[in-house]
C-alpha cells in the first residue's frame, strides 16, 4: 500500500512539474497518432465514398474485407509492417523501420478499416436518402461525395474519434516497428509497458492518467456531438 501511494505521489509530481521526458513522450504520442488519423481519414473517406457511389467488380468483397480487418490484431499489423520495412523488405530502402514513420504506417493500417468500413455504412444510408435529389440536380460523383460527407459530418467525426482512440491506445504494433527508442519512438503505451517492467510505477501511472484523461475527453466530445446531431 505504501509503494502504491508513493507511485501516485511520484506521478502527480511529474505531471505538476512538467517533467520534460514525460511530456516529450506525450507530445510524440500525439504527433504520431494525429498524423496517422489524418492520413487514415483522407484514405478512409475516399474509400468509403468510392464504395458508396460507384459500382465495380469485387466491391462486395472489399466491403467484407474491410469489416474483417476491423478485428485484425495489432501485433499482426506490426509484423506485416516490420516485414515490409525491414532491410530485405519491399520498402526497406526507405529506412523507416524503428522511426516514427513506421509507427504512423502501422497506426494508419489499424485506423483505416474503421474509417472506411463504418464511413461506408454511414454514407450509404445517406446516399439512399439523397440519391434521387442529387441525381436530379445533376451533381457529379465527387460533388455528391462532398455533400454526403458534409451532411454526415457529426457521425463521421464520431468514427474518427474512435479511430484516434484505437491509435493512441495501441502498443503491440508500434512496439514492433518503433522499437521503443528513448527520445525517438517511445510513446505513452510503450513507455507504460517498459516502466512497469522496470518497477517505475510513478512514470507508468502518470502516463496511464494521461491516457485515461484522453479517453474521457474523447467520450465527452462524442457525447456532445451526439447531442448536437440529434437537435
Amino acid at each position: 500500500m505504501h509503494e502504491l501511494a508513493q507511485a501516485f505521489l511520484s506521478a502527480l509530481d511529474m505531471l505538476l512539474h512538467f517533467d520534460a521526458e514525460l511530456y516529450g513522450i506525450i507530445v510524440r504520442s500525439m504527433q504520431v497518432s494525429l498524423s496517422a488519423l489524418g492520413i487514415a481519414l483522407l484514405l478512409g473517406l475516399a474509400a468509403a465514398s468510392a464504395l458508396t457511389l460507384y459500382e465495380f467488380p469485387g466491391k462486395h468483397v472489399i466491403i467484407v474485407l474491410l469489416h474483417t480487418l476491423l478485428s485484425l490484431p495489432p501485433v499482426v499489423v506490426g509484423l506485416m509492417v516490420y516485414l515490409l520495412f525491414s532491410f530485405n523488405g519491399l520498402f526497406g530502402s526507405l529506412g523507416w523501420l524503428f522511426t516514427p514513420a513506421a509507427m504512423i504506417v502501422a497506426q494508419v493500417t489499424l485506423v483505416f478499416p474503421i474509417i472506411a468500413a463504418y464511413g461506408h455504412d454511414i454514407l450509404r444510408a445517406a446516399w439512399h436518402e439523397y440519391q434521387d435529389q442529387l441525381t436530379s440536380l445533376g451533381a457529379r460523383k465527387p460533388q455528391s461525395a462532398l455533400i454526403l460527407i458534409r451532411d454526415c459530418r457529426y457521425a463521421l467525426v464520431l468514427i474518427a474519434l474512435g479511430g484516434f482512440g484505437r491509435a493512441i491506445s495501441e502498443v503491440g504494433a508500434v512496439m514492433i516497428v518503433g522499437g521503443n527508442i528513448l527520445h525517438h519512438t517511445r510513446v505513452m503505451t510503450t513507455s507504460i509497458t517498459l516502466a512497469t517492467s522496470r518497477g517505475e510505477l510513478g512514470v507508468a501511472l502518470a502516463l496511464g492518467c494521461i491516457l485515461l484523461l484522453l479517453a474521457l475527453g474523447i467520450n465527452i466530445l462524442g457525447f456532445l456531438l451526439r447531442q448536437r446531431s440529434s437537435q
